[in-house]
């Protein structure tokens, strides 16, 4: 048996979120009042406390689940559970991956994703973006929809979850006549995401350029875990070379399926989601149907995981 960690990314965080963690494991108060040390504000109490609309908010939203799932890491270590033979992140859960492989240090990563989610968010006015999954249809047929709805507006693939299910990002405009475009031709359902940014698409170019100057000041090691980059579907070692797929993330696509796919290849057996929520499992079973997967969120959940023998 073959073990891989994934974090998951923005989507995944819920008011109220590690309660059920933080009441038997004393990692997560820990880990969090790390994150509100290197943010200046009490982290712990918006995650429990919200409101929502402040937590859903990407500046905060990045740290909020940075925090979490790297504590949801500590939890497993410390449980004695099995070192992962490779991580990999869903968009900004990368950076959970690369604190937990020791290839940046959290409070580092606390400072990054807050830059990262600030210039998010300031580089598209509000409303003036959107994203929207598109279930039902193939990449190829996607494709051709995006370039036939640019007369209207961007829009671009920006998550390539799994098989039949993918994520457009751009403008307002241009998401929704790719979605009257998409449902013409035959998929399932258009379902708009609730989201303050467009993240993975061109608009995202200046909060990119923005950002290079906080990544090439932040120190990386290599990784003691490969993790799975999402831009290129690789491992890298070189700290350039992490600098420089991170900043690419920002304005191009996740390709999700492809790192599960590659998992399978290289004999992972076991794909356990290290983080809230229950988004990742369904999409690596629709990508891998041999593949385990399982969820580290809540202390029942956790004690399954140790339990399956990897």
């Amino acid at each position: 048996m073959k073990l891989a960690l994934i974090f998951p990314g923005q989507g995944a965080q819920s008011i109220g979120m590690m309660d059920a963690l933080a009441t038997e494991f004393p990692q997560v108060r820990a880990r969090f009042e790390m994150a509100s040390e290197a943010l200046g504000f009490d982290l712990w109490r918006l995650v429990q406390e919200g409101p929502a609309e402040t937590l859903n908010a990407t500046a905060n939203t990045q740290p909020a689940l940075l925090a979490a799932s790297v504590a949801t890491w500590d939890v497993w270590v410390a449980c004695g559970g099995a070192r992962p033979a490779l991580l990999a992140g869903h968009s900004f859960g990368e950076y959970s991956a690369l604190v937990c492989s020791g290839s940046l240090e959290f409070s580092a990563a606390v400072s990054l994703v807050a830059a990262r989610g600030r210039f998010m968010q300031e580089a598209v006015a509000p409303g003036a973006g959107a994203m929207a999954a598109v279930l039902g249809l193939e990449l190829p047929v996607l494709l051709e929809v995006c370039r036939d709805a640019s007369a209207a507006g961007i829009a671009q693939c920006a998550n390539l979850n799994a098989p039949g299910q993918i994520v457009l990002s751009g403008d307002t405009a241009g998401v929704a006549r790719a979605g009257e475009l998409a449902k013409s031709r035959g998929a399932k359902k258009v379902i708009p995401l609730s989201v303050s940014v467009p993240a993975h698409c061109a608009l995202m170019t200046p909060a990119a350029e923005r950002y290079r100057e906080q990544v090439e000041a932040t120190h990386f090691s290599v990784p003691m875990i490969p993790v799975i980059h999402n831009v290129d579907v690789a491992a890298h070692d070189d700290p350039g070379e992490i600098r420089r797929v991170l900043i690419d993330q920002l304005a191009n696509s996740v390709r999700w399926q492809e790192t599960i796919e590659l998992f399978a290849a290289k004999g992972v057996t076991h794909a356990f989601e290290c983080g809230p929520g229950k988004v990742l499992g369904p999409l690596v079973k629709r990508c891998a149907s041999g593949m385990a997967t399982a969820s580290l969120a809540t202390p029942d959940d956790l004690r399954a995981a140790l339990n399956t023998g990897v």
